[in-house]
């Protein structure tokens, strides 16, 4: 028989360890609290505040029909992944709630609604972003955003923020209208938080640089900030002169000190400056 890769255990623990945690939010910070989420998690609350069905149950029915569309736009492979993480995120919420009913531990019901919604916003990010860092989703709006995100190359946290704020903003006829602006907090703390988890914790910045002085330029980021760099050549669109232009990709700490570099070897440069994430090599991350 053989083996499960090292990368399929990986994205079975990732998926269940992020199931696990926003499962934990929600029945510890958000439903004690009366706040919302987006998607069907948000009708899935809407549903426990109103008639007290346990999410558990509402979630998993609510996704059962989204399977069909998982399956015709991911495929088998993928689909199986989304299949596993509603499942495992109904189970979680199953056992939160258990916890919760028995007593074991106490839901936390706060005063200072900052510090709800900063907990709450950093712990649904951290579980959504572990989840698509595995692979899957938990089904719902996460298969719209995986769907996006892979055919249009739109952010996923961007795409659920968007959607979650027309939910969320239909809540008004069953929550108040200071929950609902501090649900909005906690959406827009987690969309972060899954970018980040996502894109890659480790971000650098690049540099494309368009200077005359390329050579003397070249030899001191090489020599003095000991960083690889790349002469491209380019043509001006107006002007049709050569020029060469550079390439290289600093840490964020050193951003300042290649600005400083650039200006005192060309004054006049053209600098683009861009975030990069994930990067791999020498000097980098090396997986």
């Amino acid at each position: 028989m053989k083996k499960p890769s090292a990368d399929l255990i990986r994205s079975l623990l990732l998926t269940l360890a992020g199931t696990a945690i926003y499962a934990f939010a929600l029945q510890y910070f958000v439903i004690p609290n009366e706040l919302m989420e987006g998607g069907l998690t948000g009708v899935a609350l809407l549903a426990k505040y109103a008639a007290n069905i346990p999410p558990s149950l509402t979630t998993l029915v609510l996704n059962i029909p989204l399977f069909v569309l998982g399956y015709r736009v991911f495929g088998k492979q993928a689909m199986a992944f989304t299949i596993l993480g509603t499942l495992s995120l109904s189970l979680f919420l199953w056992v939160m709630e258990t916890i919760l009913e028995l007593g074991w531990i106490s839901p936390f019901r706060g005063h200072d609604y900052f510090l709800v919604t900063l907990y709450a916003g950093v712990s649904l990010g951290t579980g959504l972003g572990l989840v698509f860092r595995g692979g899957a989703t938990t089904g719902g709006v996460d298969i719209l955003a995986r769907y996006l995100n892979k055919k249009r190359g739109m952010s996923m946290g961007q795409v659920i923020l968007s959607i979650d704020v027309l939910v969320i903003g239909s809540s008004l006829f069953y929550i108040s209208q200071e929950k609902v602006l501090y649900t909005m907090v906690v959406v827009f703390i987690a969309s972060r938080l899954i970018d980040y988890i996502t894109e890659g914790a480790y971000a650098a910045k690049s540099f494309t640089i368009v200077t005359a002085q390329h050579h003397t330029l070249a030899e001191a980021i090489t020599n003095e900030m000991e960083r690889g760099v790349t002469i491209l050549t380019g043509r001006g669109a107006y002007s049709k002169e050569e020029k060469d232009v550079l390439y290289c990709v600093v840490a964020r700490a050193e951003v300042r000190r290649l600005t400083a570099f650039i200006k005192a070897a060309d004054p006049s440069a053209f600098i683009i400056i861009s975030d990069v994430h994930d990067v791999l090599g020498e000097g980098f991350k090396t997986d």
